[in-house]
């Protein structure tokens, strides 16, 4: 009876549905970095609104207080530079404007915000829509990028990324590891 039990539990593992799924397990941690607040109301549309969001603002996520816009360029060039209120280091206040050594939005085709665990997954396995990155040079940029770190020391009264850039850096070398797979929806 226990050598049947074994041959079962043994072809189950070894099925094609259990090995995507603990592979795409390796994919969970990482989306709930990308689909965090910290790092998906910047990682926005076309339309170039930065996004308040997060259990920080209410329950509703919002463009950015002020009518701010951070267009074409990203950086707000054409209408209300960024760095006008975005210094280099944090205000002390709560909520006060972030900072980071250079702000800006992401390129357009880098949107996380709003995007489904799979079409961020698909995605950052892009070239065309992570910034020519493999994935390795992936883990790398969050690894080395001081404004991808401000996610995770981002000031008083707002809610940092989880886990840790180590964590993160971690994560997507088993994931790449295990083939990179997505989940299906």
């Amino acid at each position: 009876m226990m050598i049947r039990y074994a041959v079962v539990v043994i072809l189950f593992m070894s099925s094609p549905a259990f090995a995507q799924d603990a592979s795409t397990a390796t994919w969970t941690p990482i989306y709930e970095v990308f689909s965090h607040p910290r790092c998906a109301n910047c990682h926005v549309g076309p339309d170039n609104l930065p996004m308040w969001s997060g259990s920080s603002y209410g329950t509703k996520p919002r463009p950015h207080g002020m009518n701010i816009n951070a267009g074409m360029s990203r950086i707000g060039a054409e209408y209300i530079p960024c760095n006008s209120c975005h210094a280099v280091q944090n205000s002390q206040l709560p909520h006060g404007p972030p900072g980071a050594h250079e702000w800006l939005l992401a390129p357009v085709e880098m949107q996380w915000f709003g995007k489904s665990s799979a079409e961020i997954c698909m995605q950052i396995k892009d070239p065309t829509r992570n910034g020519n990155r493999t994935i390795a040079a992936l883990a790398k940029h969050i690894e080395d990028e001081p404004l991808v770190h401000w996610g995770w020391t981002p000031g008083p009264g707002r809610e940092p990324a989880p886990y840790s850039v180590a964590q993160v850096v971690a994560f997507l070398k088993q994931w790449d590891a295990a083939g990179a797979p997505c989940p299906a929806k």
